[in-house]
């Protein structure tokens, strides 16, 4: 049986930049085509840290948008869910017939950019709360949670869904080698991702316990990535003939510059980290055109992806309770950030959990 819902909740709601506060809140209202969830798991991703860090988005609103938890209560036109049913909540869902649609650029549809979760405020993902609305235009993106598997896996669904996204962009072969730039929580899925595929993954990172989990997660090889001597390791692992695809999932444009000089003729260097506006990047452009260098970017995720990235994850192919080192209680959403945004070599995917 699921509990008596409350009139208020308790939120994070962000007042402005570095300024997270609790606050009591409606529950909010649900329509006849909505669900309301009691959340119970939300992880902390980096896309929500910048705007708490870098005020790129107007106060006040309830971040968090990698939402697991219970669904409390029923809009009364929709079907396919039940209260009581755990569920995996996806915040953005493309219409699937505009132009962007069509191309499979789904991150630029104009829906797609339309938040559909939300505790209040002005829709922003709503995770760091203890209820959620979800609205009936996402609703084909919630997943339901086999009795196996935990919350903080079906949490996890849309950052795997991210990283998967972006792998399928690359037109990789067996065999071929792929450089993962950054292993925290989101390169660490890159390498056992492209190991699952049959890549061979040469892993960077600046801290050592990272490079070592990055054994364990399938990298064939991995290198310091403030070594001296980075490039000429790089190229004696591909026998000098380069890299055949890099994805850059920490926002370097260091990391970016080399992985494009090391790549092989007609490879790929795939930007996932570098979300903040207004950074400037110098590049060669005739490597784009004579080598056919290509430079390309993935942002956020594929519901249509959604049946891979749970097969993934409820398997446990994928076992991303493996990536979370800190749990914190709502009340402390502040402090998961901030260890979040400055991590230790200790942590990776901080989640809170009610």
């Amino acid at each position: 049986m699921v509990a008596e819902i409350p009139k208020t909740m308790q939120a994070v709601v962000y007042r402005g930049v570095n300024d997270l506060r609790v606050e009591t809140l409606p529950v909010p209202h649900i329509g006849i085509g909505d669900l309301l969830v009691k959340v119970a798991a939300c992880g902390v991703c980096p896309t929500d840290i910048k705007k708490i860090h870098y005020g790129t988005v107007p106060p006040p609103r309830v971040f968090g948008h990698e939402t697991a938890g219970t669904i409390v209560r029923v809009g009364s036109r929709v079907k396919g869910f039940k209260v009581g049913d755990r569920v995996a909540l996806h915040h953005h869902v493309p219409c699937l017939n505009c132009h962007a649609c069509r191309h499979r650029a789904f991150a630029q549809c104009d829906q797609y950019k339309r938040t559909g979760i939300t505790a209040g405020f002005e829709p922003a993902g709503g995770g760091y709360a203890e209820y959620v609305r979800v609205m009936s235009f996402v609703l084909p993106g919630v997943v339901k949670i086999p009795k196996r598997n935990t919350f903080v896996e079906g949490a996890m669904q849309e950052p795997v869904n991210t990283v998967l996204k972006a792998v399928k962009k690359l037109p990789l072969l067996r065999g071929d080698t792929v450089l993962v730039a950054g292993q925290g929580p989101i390169g660490l899925m890159f390498t056992r991702i492209l190991a699952l595929q049959g890549a061979n993954v040469v892993a960077s990172d600046l801290l050592v316990p990272r490079l070592k989990l990055a054994l364990k997660w399938g990298a064939k090889w991995v290198v310091k990535a403030d070594e001296p001597d980075f490039a000429e390791k790089v190229l004696k692992i591909t026998s000098n003939r380069g890299l055949d695809a890099a994805i850059i999932a920490v926002p370097s444009n260091t990391a970016v510059i080399q992985a494009q000089q090391l790549l092989r003729g007609g490879g790929q260097v795939l930007l996932f980290a570098h979300t903040k506006r207004g950074d400037r990047l110098e590049i060669d452009p005739s490597t784009i055109c004579v080598d056919e260098k290509d430079i390309m970017g993935s942002y956020s995720s594929d519901f249509t992806l959604q049946k891979q990235v749970a097969s993934l994850v409820f398997s446990r192919k994928l076992d991303v309770r493996r990536l979370v080192t800190h749990q914190f209680h709502l009340e402390h959403t502040a402090k998961a950030v901030e260890l979040a945004a400055k991590p230790r070599p200790d942590s990776l995917k901080i989640v809170i959990t009610q």
